[in-house]
């Protein structure tokens, strides 16, 4: 491992969006103005649509599944951990063990699926840089996991008859399970996490979540982050930022003391990647060639592909936050499919009647939008309500990326407007759908006379989102004082894969590698 050294960084110069958005939002005004007082022009017309379709069909999206979900729900649809308390405690399980092992697998098979959805999205000379900031934090959480982020996450001192961490452990875990002392591969962990399958076992599937949050970052700032910068900031970050929200969320901290339902990873990791994405893109600055060129997938098949290997990972994601083998999983597994399916068509039908015409890539972001929505409430709501948050979600980071491209940020893969938006309004809406009928151990939302739950929602998503931001934007202030955060200017040109890997790849000579070969020979 290479000593860090100090040294002066340079300033860059970045393009401000503000003046951009001061002439979308006078622009819009303009267009309302001219509607209230009965002169529309053709454009006003047009975004008079706009505005039905983002706001008009959610609203009726959302009265008629209340009604239908109200009218057809079966008060027994998961009643796993509503089951009256057993005159014995659990035991371990090996069905319920078999499902977790299963679970974490297909949640590690994400992280690859990542690579190939974000690799697809950039120019050939990138993929291969692109792809190795996925497959990396595989190799880095994998360890630090082990070594100090699972206790940091879950371990917790809890006094008799509490159920919540008192003083600083509200807010981290203590440090009693460094390298897995005491996390036994023969028992249940002794808090109460998972009752029914070894402890190593919870914690190899909570270290896959880990794995692929700090993944996610990496969309926002590709083709122009070092690969040394990225190293360092997954170690920072996924010790810093992911630990303790995770244990604030999951690990009987803040967040699960004040009632907020997030069944898996909504705050955690959605919102957390999402909103360091937007401070990452903006601390870095755009792509030196950003606007200026036509930045368009290389290679759309390896998206969809990415998209497909995604949604089979996430039935793992969400199915098995259940922790069990049982009718709660079985509930998450239902309603991850119809939010994708739902998210997927909304953005389908969206692109298809504003632009003209429906893309692969457009619905691909909207089943994986839908499945990020769906992640905070897979295990409170029924199929109905899944159907309703799949197409409210779809819609929000439909028009989000479109907004993104108006502002002109360079969020590169549309991180924020994907996983930050889709994660603030699933767990928003999970906070709506929620209901008890489904799942005893959670709590009715705003549509079942519960409005403080819909509250509690909000106030964990803003703890989450500024945890995130304030903590990503001192680690690569940090980390600027002791290396480049960007490549140089003619690697953006070349490329990052030869320079920063000595790599291409598909096998063709380009000047980039030539110039590396040369830098080699000297």
């Amino acid at each position: 491992m290479s000593k860090l050294t100090i040294h002066q960084k340079p300033k860059h110069k970045r393009r401000r969006s503000s003046h951009s958005f001061s002439r979308s939002v006078s622009s819009l005004w303009q267009h309302v103005v001219n509607l209230a007082v009965g002169k529309p022009s053709e454009q006003s017309k047009k975004t008079l649509r706009r505005l039905v379709l983002a706001f008009g069909l959610p609203l009726v999206a959302i009265t008629l599944f209340h009604l239908l979900t109200g009218l057809l729900i079966d008060p027994a649809v998961a009643q796993d951990a509503a089951a009256p308390a057993a005159a014995e405690p659990p035991k371990m399980d090996t069905g319920d063990t078999a499902w977790v092992l299963t679970s974490a697998a297909l949640v590690l098979f994400m992280t690859p699926g990542l690579a190939f959805f974000y690799g697809g999205l950039v120019r050939s000379r990138n993929v291969l840089n692109t792809m190795m900031m996925s497959l990396v934090a595989m190799a880095i959480v994998g360890v630090t996991w082990v070594l100090w982020g699972y206790s940091l996450a879950f371990d917790v001192t809890l006094a008799e008859g509490q159920t919540f961490a008192q003083g600083i452990q509200q807010f981290v875990g203590g440090l009693g399970w460094l390298g897995l002392n005491g996390v036994a591969a023969d028992a249940p962990d002794p808090i109460g996490y998972a009752a029914t399958i070894p402890h190593q076992v919870f914690m190899v599937y909570q270290m896959m979540f880990a794995i692929i949050t700090v993944a996610l970052v990496s969309g926002a700032i590709v083709e122009r982050i070092s690969f040394k910068a990225f190293f360092w900031f997954i170690v920072l970050w996924s010790t810093f930022i992911y630990s303790p929200l995770a244990h604030m969320v999951w690990g009987r901290g803040l967040l699960g003391a004040m009632g907020a339902l997030d069944f898996a990873g909504g705050t955690v990791v959605h919102i957390s990647s999402g909103v360091s994405a937007l401070v990452a893109a903006w601390v870095l600055g755009p792509r030196k060639d950003w606007m200026s060129k036509p930045v368009i997938p290389h290679n759309v098949p390896f998206v969809l592909l990415g998209v497909g290997i995604l949604w089979m990972g996430w039935f793992g994601f969400n199915g098995g936050s259940a922790l069990s083998a049982g009718s709660l999983a079985t509930v998450a597994f239902v309603a991850t499919t119809v939010s994708a399916s739902a998210a997927g068509l909304a953005w389908l039908v969206a692109e298809w009647l504003l632009k003209g015409k429906p893309t692969a890539v457009g619905m691909g972001s909207g089943f994986v939008a839908g499945l990020v929505g769906i992640t905070p409430a897979a295990g409170f709501v029924t199929p109905l309500s899944a159907i309703a948050i799949g197409a409210l979600t779809g819609l929000a980071c439909f028009f989000a990326v479109n907004l993104k491209a108006k502002l002109q940020f360079d969020d590169s893969l549309d991180t924020f407007p994907v996983h930050g938006v889709g994660g603030t309004v699933g767990a928003i809406l999970t906070g709506v759908f929620a209901t008890k009928a489904v799942n005893a151990a959670g709590n009715n939302g705003l549509l079942y006379g519960n409005a403080g739950q819909l509250v509690t929602q909000i106030i964990a998503v803003l703890i989450a989102a500024i945890i995130a931001a304030v903590g990503t934007f001192i680690i690569l202030k940090v980390l600027g004082l002791f290396m480049e955060l960007r490549v140089k200017p003619e690697v953006e040109d070349e490329g990052l894969d030869i320079y920063e890997h000595g790599e291409g790849a598909y096998g063709e000579e380009i000047r980039g590698e030539i110039a590396f070969a040369k830098t080699i020979d000297q």
